[in-house]
């Protein structure tokens, strides 16, 4: 892997076998890390908006001195070929460990990782900041997902139904809820087109057990310090003071809890006009999860 700072380069490196890819913008010395996780049906170029670098993760993050690596989740990308033997949560988190670990190897660090996810993302970032390894993180960011389901989605997802064992849900109906409104993102990922993926089948299963039962168990154990995030324009899951305030009651643990919403976002935040606003708001919380890490800055205020 060529070392190109100011540029976006895709990564691949294997794990016991299984190919892992990823896209990386590198800083030299950077202040952190952030590990970037996907949500469904996309892949990592959803924090690399195609034809907009002004909205890009990826390049907003570089330019402000992270380094961000945004991994192809287990089953998506180079491992999709792989999507059985990926699909235990317990394999799944000791795969992205091990790929961030070989593809930040000989790399800079500065104050430590900071695990930032999207969507049905955050179910893998919460196993991986509750696994005995997430001690060691700065934080996490959540966003696009929640406990109840928006009344929109509820009509939607009734009619889509549950799928049988083995056969992948229909997206026509939901497309519709994860797009809108359409005047909310730019021409070239309007619809998702651009950056969509085939989802791997164990994910019909993470999606069935998670608003009810998985999201509220794990969020109980974090005990670092958590930003979460929904957009304004939200349609699958419940946004506003109230489901914000239901989500921040259950990181029971954690030393610090901010919830936000994005204003002039849809479900996508890292894709849409707003994006740049929204990378910011969580780059500003990495700060401050670096700057509560004094023994990890020196005399002079810089990341050892």
């Amino acid at each position: 892997m060529t070392r190109a700072p100011g540029r976006v380069l895709p990564c691949v490196v294997d794990v016991d076998g299984i190919p892992m890819s990823a896209l990386m913008a590198e800083t030299p010395r950077p202040r952190a890390v952030i590990v970037a996780l996907h949500g469904g049906a996309t892949t990592s170029q959803y924090f690399d908006c195609p034809g907009r670098p002004d909205l890009s993760l990826l390049h907003t993050g570089q330019a402000l001195g992270y380094t961000v690596l945004a991994l192809d989740r287990p089953g998506y990308g180079r491992s999709a070929a792989h999507a059985e033997r990926v699909a235990p949560a317990a394999r799944r988190v000791d795969l992205a460990y091990a790929a961030i670990e070989r593809l930040l190897s000989g790399r800079e660090r500065g104050a430590g990782v900071f695990l930032m996810a999207h969507s049905i993302g955050s179910e893998l970032a919460l196993r991986m900041a509750t696994d005995e390894r997430g001690s060691g993180l700065l934080g996490i960011e959540l966003a696009g997902t929640g406990r109840r389901h928006h009344a929109v989605a509820l009509d939607v997802l009734a009619d889509i139904g549950v799928p049988a064992a083995g056969e992948r849900p229909k997206r026509t109906g939901l497309q519709r809820l994860l797009w809108r409104p359409e005047h909310l993102y730019p021409a070239e990922v309007a619809g998702g087109a651009s950056i969509g993926s085939r989802g791997p089948a164990y994910e019909v299963t993470v999606v069935d057990g998670w608003a009810e039962r998985d999201f509220p168990r794990l969020a109980a154990q974090v005990r670092i310090p958590v930003h979460f995030t929904l957009g304004e324009h939200e349609m699958v899951w419940r946004s506003g003071p109230a489901a914000l305030a239901d989500i921040a009651a259950m990181f029971t643990a954690a030393p610090k809890v901010v919830v936000c919403e994005q204003a002039g976002a849809g479900h996508n935040l890292s894709l849409g006009f707003t994006a740049t606003a929204y990378h910011l708001k969580v780059l500003s919380f990495v700060e401050e999860c670096v700057v509560a890490r004094p023994e990890l800055i020196d005399a002079v205020g810089e990341v050892t």
